[in-house]
C-alpha cells in the first residue's frame, strides 16, 4: 500500500520515505533508516553527525568563529562577553582574559529554561488561570457588590435621617417645655404687675388726699414710694433658635467616605507564592524545650523574628524583650493608659502595638515612639505585620456593634474585610480579642474568641472556611480560640485557652492534630519561628515546643 494514501503509526526515513526510522543526523537534523546513511553522508561532507534516533538533538552546535571560520567556538571570555574558539583565547586580543567553558554556561542556561518552564507551567500560568477565574467571577458579582454597597450608603443615610429626626424632635419637645415655663412666669408677672399697679393706685388716691388737705402733719408724714415703683419687672424673652451653618463638605467627611479604587500594580494584591519544597511532619509527642519566667502575671502577646529577640507584653504597660535563654535584653513602657491590646515586630526590627485606649497604632523605632495610624470612630485590638510588609489590624466600633479586619500600607488604608458573599458580618461583634495571622498562600487568619471560631478568608477577602472545634471532642470546655498564628507547612496554629491545648489544622481548615502535653496551661499568645512554636501562657511563662520532625 502507498505509504502516502495510508494512515501512519509510525516515523519514517526523510530520505526513502518507506522504511521505519532508526537514526538521526544530528546537524542536519534529518531523520534516517539505516540503509539510507551512506546516501546522506556520500557528499562528503564533514559535519554530519549520526546517532540513534532517541538520542537526536543530543549533539550541541557551537557557533562559528567570527575570526577564524573554520573554527567553532567552545569557549566565552569572560571579560568580553562573547562566544571565541580555542585561537582566539590564545591571541593577543584575549590575552590575560578569564574563559568559560560554553558546556558548562550551556548547561546551566538549560538548567535555568527547565526552573523557568517548571515555574510557569505549575506557578505562574496556574496563578494567571486562578486570577482570571477570580476576575470573571468579581465582574459577574459586581453588580450585587456594587448594591451591596448603595445598600449600605442607603442604611447609613437612613441612621443619620433618624438621628437628626430625633434631634428635631428633642428640640420641639425643648421648645414645648419652654412654652409651659414662658407661661408660667409671664402669669406670675401679670399677677404681681398688677398687685403693684393697684398699690399705685392706692397711692395716687392718697396723694390726691394730701395735695388738697391743710394738714400740716399729714404733709410731714409722706413719704415717696416712687423709687419702689420704678423697679420695673424684668421681662422673659422668647428663646431663639441659632441655627448652623450647614457645612456640606465637613458633613461629608462626617457621613463616611469611599476609598477609591486602586489598580496601580504596585499595589496590586494577586502576588505569586511558591510551594514549599520540603515537607515537615509532626512529632508523635511534642517536645519542651525551654520554659522562661517573663515576671508577668497575665501574659498576652508574643512575637519573634529570632530566638534572640523575643518580645512580650501583658496587662502592665511595659514591653519586654528576651533571649531563649531568658534574659531580659530591653524594657519599652507605654507612657500613658493602659496596657498594649497586641505587639508585632516589622521586617526592620522595629516594634508595633495597638493603644485601644487612644485608638491608635503605633512604632517604636532606637526607643523613639510614633503614630502610625489613628482610629477616631474604632478601637484597634490586634494585629500582625505581612510579608508584603503592611499591616493587618482586627478592630471593633466604639458602640461594639462591627469588628473587622484592615489591612494598612504605611498609614493608608488599602483594604477592609467585614462582611462575606452574603452581606453577613464575618466576625463577632464585641471588644473581645481577635488575633490575626497570614498563612504562606496569603489566607488571612482570625481567631474570634466570642463567636469560638477560627475564620479564615483568602487575600481578597472572600470566606474560604471556619473552624468552630474539632468534633468528636476529648476537650471538657468550649472552644475559644485565643492566639493564632501559621508556620512554613502553611499549617494554622491557634491556642485553646480552656482546654490548656493548641488546635494544628492544615491551611484548609482539617484537623491535624492537638498539643496537649508539655504541661500547658492556659496558653495565649503564639508565634512560630524557626519551625520551633513560641507560647505565651496567661500566668507569664514563655515555652519554647518542638512540633516537627
Amino acid at each position: 500500500m502507498d505509504p502516502h494514501l495510508s494512515a501512519q503509526d509510525v516515523i519514517r526515513c526523510d530520505l526513502c520515505e518507506t522504511a521505519i526510522v532508526q537514526m538521526y543526523c544530528d546537524f542536519c537534523h534529518v531523520k534516517l533508516c539505516k540503509p539510507c546513511i551512506g546516501e546522506h553522508i556520500s557528499d562528503e561532507y564533514d559535519k554530519h553527525k549520526i546517532v540513534p534516533f532517541q538520542q537526536r538533538k543530543s549533539t550541541l552546535i557551537y557557533p562559528k568563529c567570527s575570526t577564524h571560520p573554520n573554527k567553532s567556538c567552545d569557549l566565552q571570555c569572560r571579560e568580553c562577553n562573547f562566544p571565541v574558539c580555542s585561537l582566539c583565547s590564545a591571541s593577543e586580543q584575549h590575552k590575560g582574559h578569564n574563559f568559560l567553558v560554553l558546556t558548562e554556561i550551556y548547561d546551566s542556561k538549560k538548567n535555568d529554561i527547565a526552573k523557568d518552564t517548571e515555574e510557569l507551567k505549575n506557578i505562574i500560568y496556574p496563578k494567571y488561570k486562578e486570577i482570571t477565574k477570580d476576575l470573571e467571577t468579581q465582574m459577574a458579582n459586581l453588580d450585587g457588590e456594587y448594591e451591596k454597597l448603595t445598600t449600605a450608603v442607603t442604611e447609613h443615610g437612613k441612621q443619620w435621617h433618624k438621628e437628626i429626626d430625633n434631634i428635631i424632635n428633642a428640640m420641639k419637645k425643648e421648645i414645648d417645655d419652654f412654652k409651659v415655663k414662658h407661661f408660667d412666669i409671664m402669669k406670675k408677672h401679670t399677677e404681681e404687675v398688677k398687685q403693684i399697679q393697684a398699690l399705685i393706685e392706692q397711692t395716687l388716691l392718697n396723694l390726691k388726699e394730701i395735695e388738697e388737705s391743710n394738714e400740716v402733719s399729714m404733709t410731714m408724714e409722706y413719704s415717696s414710694r416712687n423709687k419702689e415703683f420704678s423697679k420695673l419687672p424684668s421681662k422673659v424673652s422668647l428663646p431663639i433658635f441659632n441655627a448652623k451653618q450647614v457645612d456640606r463638605e465637613q458633613l461629608y467627611k462626617l457621613f463616611g467616605s469611599l476609598t477609591p479604587l486602586s489598580t496601580t500594580s504596585e499595589e496590586n494584591d494577586y502576588k505569586l507564592k511558591k510551594p514549599e519544597t520540603s515537607t515537615r511532619e509532626l512529632l508523635e509527642e511534642p517536645e519542651l524545650i525551654t520554659s522562661i519566667e517573663t515576671g508577668y502575671k497575665k501574659l498576652h502577646n508574643i512575637t519573634c523574628i529570632n530566638e534572640e529577640e523575643i518580645w512580650t507584653s501583658g496587662r502592665v504597660r511595659d514591653m519586654k524583650c528576651f533571649n531563649i535563654q531568658g534574659s531580659l535584653l530591653k524594657t519599652i513602657r507605654k507612657k500613658l493608659g493602659e496596657w498594649p491590646n497586641d505587639i508585632a515586630v516589622t521586617g526592620d526590627g522595629d516594634l508595633v502595638y495597638c493603644d485601644g485606649k487612644k485608638g491608635t497604632i503605633n512604632k517604636v523605632t532606637n526607643g523613639q515612639t510614633k503614630k502610625m495610624i489613628r482610629l477616631p470612630d474604632w478601637t484597634p485590638n490586634n494585629l500582625c505585620v505581612l510579608s508584603s510588609g503592611d499591616l493587618l489590624v482586627t478592630m471593633f466600633s466604639d458602640d461594639d456593634t462591627q469588628a473587622k479586619v484592615v489591612r494598612y500600607s504605611g498609614s493608608t488604608e488599602k483594604q477592609s474585610i467585614q462582611f462575606d458573599e452574603e452581606g453577613k458580618p464575618l466576625y463577632s461583634a464585641n471588644d473581645k480579642a481577635k488575633y490575626i495571622s497570614e498563612n504562606r498562600n496569603l489566607d488571612i487568619c482570625v481567631a474570634d474568641s466570642e463567636a469560638g471560631a477560627v475564620v479564615v478568608v483568602n487575600q481578597s477577602g472572600r470566606l474560604r472556611f471556619r473552624y468552630t472545634g474539632h468534633l468528636p471532642t476529648i476537650k471538657k470546655e468550649p472552644f475559644e480560640p485565643l492566639g493564632i498564628t501559621t508556620d512554613s507547612q502553611s499549617q494554622i496554629l491557634t491556642a485553646d485557652d480552656y482546654n490548656h491545648c493548641i488546635h494544628i489544622l492544615d491551611q484548609d481548615g482539617q484537623f491535624l492534630r492537638y498539643i496537649d502535653n508539655c504541661d500547658l496551661q492556659h496558653p495565649f499568645g503564639l508565634c512560630v519561628n524557626e519551625n520551633y512554636l513560641f507560647v505565651a501562657e496567661w500566668e507569664g511563662k514563655l515555652k519554647k515546643i518542638k512540633y516537627l520532625k
